[in-house]
């Protein structure tokens, strides 16, 4: 993963910004820049609007930045740990197989 910060916005900050979006009085490409957000960003934030009206955007926009956006995440890094401690078992059963000869 990339050292790039994400940043998290609250629900209010992006439901300003799909009105904005809506109002039309700004492209989208000049209203992401002055917002600090990618484009698609503000396309994705509507639909969820779009799709699920008020109950869109549920959490704060404070997740901490270690923490795992879904399970499926956190299974994957669980994963990559175990791996390594495989991988480290394996070179110290190697390591020992051959010392012991």
């Amino acid at each position: 993963m990339s050292n790039v910060e994400k940043k998290y916005f609250s629900p209010e900050f992006k439901r300003e910004a799909v009105r904005q979006l809506d109002e039309g009085d700004k492209q989208a490409s000049q209203l992401a820049r002055e917002l600090g957000v990618r484009r698609n960003q503000l396309y994705k934030w509507k639909t969820a609007i779009e799709t699920y009206g008020e109950h869109a955007f549920p959490g704060n926009g404070n997740r901490p930045l270690n923490a795992p956006k879904d399970d499926s995440a956190a299974l994957r890094a669980e994963i990559k740990r175990l791996q390594e401690e495989n991988d480290i078992l394996k070179k110290a059963a190697k390591f020992f197989a051959s010392t012991s000869n």
